[in-house]
């Protein structure tokens, strides 16, 4: 039975039923960062304990099916039904026991930069902004401008914002899961705004993303003494000064060269919590892409590079198509795509990602 030919999805099973013991005791339900852990752990094992389950439920559908078909031929078109599902469950069964990254569940922390081309790839990095902000409408989640730098045309220079979905979602349904496959450069061609001649021009911007860090998670440790803090006068478009208090932050961690810079808020403090947030995100981003790459891991994304300078997608606006390079992705309704019509777009790089984890698993 499914039990012995199984036992990674019996361990899942078994350790299923210890976290929801775990989360009913009043202790852990009053914890919330220990129930935050406890439900994402949770929420992914739950892939493969689903999965599990049909698949012993419908095996021994089929044996009783079996046994019945044998003393009364009626029931042999049903049994012949059920052993025809069975594969297609047992194959379910095995995609869901590949590993996944560990961060599928998580939130997610995205910056968007201009590249070359000027004015125009400011505009352009201006249109990503929107397009994830109505993207992440869609889904359901939540967005949080956390900085941005804007040009006085409207366009941005740079831009920090938080995605996060509400409560504990399966990593499958996770902000970073779908997210993830974002970063790296976009390009652009179009008929800038400031072009007289009517000439389309080439412009970039660029774009990375990061799981968040918890603010209590404890998998990060940031020494104090690490971290170089500098304060600075917060400045809007074209570098005019947006107050006469030194507000803005610069965090600058001493032993990776990591820099943030927050400027948005209203306080000194909370600029100082934001940055924090952001650098202990790339802190854990970065432990783990270290780990993934040193034990070769199969959660390890083949789709998603880790080189920023790489070209991921182009926008063609004169023929209205969009492209994603990696997976040869293409589709003519750029529009639609900037007004947050993000899903085949995603859906095409995770496909392609999980085709390769599970061509590495066989």
């Amino acid at each position: 039975m499914g039990e012995g030919r199984f036992p990674a999805a019996q361990t899942a099973l078994e350790e299923y039923r210890h976290l929801e013991e775990e989360m009913s005791r009043p202790e852990v339900a009053s914890d919330p960062s220990r129930i935050r852990k406890l439900g994402r752990r949770h929420a992914e094992l739950s892939v493969i304990v689903d999965a599990y389950r049909d698949y012993l439920q419908l095996e021994e559908d089929c044996e009783a099916a079996r046994q019945m078909a044998a003393e009364d031929g009626d029931f042999a078109q049903e049994a012949k039904r059920m052993a025809d599902r069975l594969p297609e469950a047992e194959e379910r069964l095995r995609a869901a026991l590949v590993p996944r990254d560990p961060d599928d569940a998580r939130d997610t922390i995205m910056e968007i930069k201009a590249g070359t081309g000027g004015e125009e790839a400011a505009l352009f990095a201006g249109d990503l902004l929107r397009m994830y902000t109505r993207y992440a409408e869609k889904r359901g989640w939540t967005t949080e401008l956390m900085s941005e730098n804007r040009t006085e045309l409207g366009g941005i220079k740079d831009a920090q914002m938080a995605i996060r979905s509400k409560g504990n979602v399966a990593p499958a349904e996770g902000v970073w899961a779908s997210l993830k496959y974002e970063g790296g450069v976009h390009r652009v061609q179009r008929i800038p705004v400031t072009e007289s001649q009517g000439r389309i021009q080439t412009s970039a911007a660029g774009v990375i993303v990061f799981p968040e860090a918890d603010e209590d998670d404890d998998e990060i440790v940031i020494d104090p003494k690490d971290l170089k803090i500098d304060i600075f006068m917060s400045s809007g478009p074209g570098g005019q000064s947006v107050n006469t208090t030194y507000s803005a932050v610069r965090m600058t961690h001493i032993p990776t060269g990591i820099v943030v810079s927050m400027q948005d808020e209203k306080s000194q403090i909370q600029n100082r919590q934001a940055a924090l947030r952001v650098l202990k995100s790339r802190l854990l981003a970065m432990k783990h892409e270290q780990e993934a790459a040193e034990a070769a891991d199969m959660r390890h994304s083949q789709v998603r590079s880790l080189d920023r300078s790489e070209r991921i997608r182009t926008y063609n606006f004169p023929e209205s198509r969009i492209v994603d390079h990696r997976t040869g992705y293409k589709a003519y309704n750029l529009d639609q795509v900037l007004d947050g019509d993000l899903q085949a777009l995603i859906d095409s790089d995770i496909q392609a990602d999980e085709a390769a984890r599970l061509a590495a698993r066989s």
